[in-house]
């Protein structure tokens, strides 16, 4: 295991968005790059759900990953806020506990 934090990042966005979202994770020059791919998104409220959603009762969205260090976590969070403000893009941050390729 490493000796330094690697933080990973989870931003769930709605397809309209994926040309903004990738333009801004290219330019945050993340050592490790990120991932994407598409997925369901299930929740008990219909706030910006199409009539379609409600009834199939999911809503599709983009979901995109990628690892960071400690260092710049706080820079890459202010310019998310920033940059992508009022966007309806949901994040969450999780501590890596280990990485590695085998």
């Amino acid at each position: 295991m490493s000796n330094h934090q690697d933080y990973l990042i989870t931003l769930d966005a709605p397809p309209n968005l994926a040309e903004t979202v990738v333009d801004f994770l290219l330019l945050q020059e993340s050592e490790h790059g990120f991932s994407t791919y598409a997925i369901n998104s299930h929740h008990h409220g219909n706030q910006g759900l199409s009539l379609a959603e409600q009834v199939r009762g999911r809503q599709q969205r983009l979901r995109f990953q990628l690892q960071i260090d400690a260092v710049a976590l706080p820079h890459f969070m202010h310019s998310l806020k920033q940059e992508l403000a009022g966007s309806g893009i949901h994040y969450w941050v999780l501590p890596i506990l280990e990485k590695g390729a085998v």
